[in-house]
This record gives structure tokens, sequence and C-alpha cells, in this order.
């Protein structure tokens, strides 16, 4: 059974840290791509940062220089090292796994955990 269980959200204020991790079980192959979107009310689903399984990274421009994201292939888990926090961080983050099974792409969820940040 795939599972994708994201923690460490939570409520902070404005310029401080938080931690998010994300560990993926079950899944039918060797994940490709992991990392994190977010969406805030009202907004759409953005993609926040993923780390594919060589290395490379995708982050917003948003969060450049802020915001790291790590992995650990071995567990299928992946970590968001947020800094400077800012109000308009304040979203649900997802976590998304992606796996190829032949020429299909599949997107495995989380179901989310919230990130507030007060000014």
């Amino acid at each position: 059974q795939v599972q994708v269980m994201e923690s460490g959200g939570g409520l902070v204020q404005a310029g401080g840290s938080l931690r998010l991790s994300c560990a993926a079980s079950g899944m039918p192959t060797v994940i490709n791509t992991i990392g994190w979107y977010r969406q805030a009310p009202g907004q759409q689903r953005e993609l926040v940062a993923t780390k594919s399984s060589g290395g490379s990274t995708d982050y917003a421009d948003s969060v450049k220089e802020r915001f790291t994201i790590s992995r650990d292939n071995a567990k299928n888990t992946v970590y968001l090292q947020m800094n400077s926090l800012k109000p308009e961080d304040t979203a649900v983050y997802y976590c998304n796994a992606r796996v190829w099974i032949g020429i299909t792409v599949r997107d495995y969820w989380g179901q989310g955990t919230q990130v507030t940040v007060s000014s």
C-alpha cells in the first residue's frame, strides 16, 4: 500500500524556521522526483522544491536562498528546511512522489501539513 506522510508543520512567527519531513512507502518502483508543493487559500497548488533521484533540485523563485530540500534515497524520505519564513509562506504543504512506470508518470500525494507564519 502506497503511503506518503508529511510531518513538521505548525505555527511560527515571521523570520522563524520550520522543518518538514515526508516519508514515502510502498512505492511500486524507484521514486524519480520527490518534493514539496503548497496551496494557499483561494490559490492554485504551486511547486516549492523538488529533488530528483540524480540529485538535481528545482526551487520556486520565492523560496530560493531561504528553503533547502534534502533527500534520503535509501529511506524514500525528503526534508524541507524553511528559514526566514514570511507570512506569504502560509499554506498547506503537500509532499509529492513521482514515479515512472514504463512511459506513464504517476504522482502520489500526501494529505498535507499546515504551515502558518504570523506577522
